[in-house]
Order: C-alpha cells, then structure tokens, then sequence
C-alpha cells in the first residue's frame, strides 16, 4: 500500500467524519468553522509539506531495515506471524500513549503539544491541528520504537492508518448513543472519552491519553470517565488561551518559541 492510498484513507475517514458531525453533533460549536478550519487545515498542510521533503517514509523505512537485519525484540522471539503483528499494533500504541502522556508533563514538549489543545471548539478537524515540529520529532520518535521493538513494514503501515483513524474519530463531534459508547470504550477511545482529554479543567486535560486504545488509561491510572461539568457545558482548550484571535495560524506557530 502506497502513501497515496493511504492518504486516499485518510481523506474518506475525514469526510465521513464530517458528514456524521453534520448530521449527528454531539455539540453546539462556539466558534465558525471558517476560522477553526482555515487555521486547522493550514497547519496539517505545513506538516504535510515539511514529512514530504524531510522523513516521511522513515518509519517504513526504519521497519524494513530492522526486518531485513533482524533488529528489535519482536525479530528475536518465535511468536508466529499472526502473534507478532498483533504485538507489534499493541505495543506501538502503548508507544503513543507515553508519548503523549510525555507531551503533558515534560514542559518542553508541552510547548509544541499545547498548540493542539488551543482549539476553542472539539471536532474531527482537531485532530489534525499540530504544530509542524511537534509532528516531525513524532516520527523520530516512531522510529526509534520501531527498531526497538522490531515492527515488520507491513505492521507499520496497518499501524499508520489504525492511529489516523481512530484519531480522527475520537476528536469528532459526532454523538454516539451511550449504550454504544460505554461498550466501545471498553476497547477504543471515543469521542465522548476524549474530549474530557480536551478540557479547560486542568485535572482533565491531564487524562485520557490513548489515541486508539483506551486500555492504557484504565492501566496507568489516567481514565476520566465523563467531564465534570458534563460535556455541554464543559470548555474546550486552555484557559489562557480563551480568544479566537489568540489562536491564528501565525501565532500557533510561534507559540512554543514565547
């Protein structure tokens, strides 16, 4: 599977995402699409732009030449093919977990992660709303996991469009009916499940870390079931950060260097 199917994926997640937000929201959006978007989209195209003449391939890349030498733990244990693809998706997920959860308490990288989180209004579009370096050292990171752990190409890329996916399900604003989200939040993060991870409440925005799998929260003591003020009444972002103007794409993209 090449990147542009994959994008093609991702681009069909996106739309449908969309449309289910049109037809069922969860809620009321505060701000106009228009300015979100424009600022959403601008910096998930500068991302694109910097992978593309950067490292977009590296982690497909970094699978493969661990393969062929055998490096990484996975390379060196006799698990059968079906067991070791399936490790290689948990354990890359619990990779992103802690990646994330570093994102909350390391003030550095708290510094490109907060960009994300200075979305005034929670829908799929935020999913993609990264600062470009924040996404760059993202894959430097996904490589050194991937030799690490001894992720097989194949792997790698099921992995890819599982994150992206998941990811931008988890951000929509899509209302789920709670008997289907109480169970499918058993095994994945839900809309519901994640925006308390995208409360002004500091308690909450420090929750809910997991991006497809919503074990790792359970397990590490980070599981926030429901926001506190519930989630029509609850405020999307960082208090600091509370004004539409404060949150353009210039100043998103010089906000960690202030």
């Amino acid at each position: 599977m090449d990147g542009l199917e994959r994008l093609a994926i991702f681009i069909a997640v996106l739309l449908i995402m969309i449309a289910l937000e049109l037809l069922i929201p969860r809620r009321q959006l505060r701000h106009s699409r228009w300015q979100r978007w424009s600022a959403n989209f601008s910096l998930s195209l500068l991302s694109m732009v910097l992978m593309r003449f950067t490292i977009a391939s590296a982690a497909l890349f970094a699978a493969t030449i661990a393969s062929e030498n055998k490096w990484g733990l996975l390379n060196h244990i006799d698990l059968g093919i079906g067991m070791q693809f399936i490790l290689s998706i948990v354990l890359l997920d619990l990779a992103i977990y802690g990646q994330h959860r570093a994102s909350h308490q390391w003030p550095w990288l708290w510094r490109l992660h907060k960009v994300h989180h200075t979305d005034l209004d929670f829908d799929v579009t935020t999913a993609i709303r990264f600062h470009p370096i924040e996404i760059l050292l993202s894959m430097c990171y996904k490589v050194i996991c991937i030799l690490i752990i001894g992720v097989n190409p194949v792997a790698v890329i099921i992995f890819e469009i599982i994150l992206s996916s998941c990811a931008l399900f988890n951000h929509s604003n899509v209302k789920l009916p709670l008997a289907i989200d109480k169970v499918l939040r058993l095994v994945l993060v839900t809309p519901d499940m994640h925006r308390v991870h995208h409360s002004v409440i500091q308690t909450e925005t420090d929750s809910n870390y997991g991006f497809s799998m919503s074990v790792w929260d359970r397990l590490f003591g980070s599981y926030v079931a429901q926001p506190k003020l519930g989630h029509n009444n609850m405020t999307i972002g960082l208090s600091q950060y509370q004004h539409i103007d404060d949150v353009s794409v210039s100043r998103l993209l010089l906000m960690p260097f202030k």
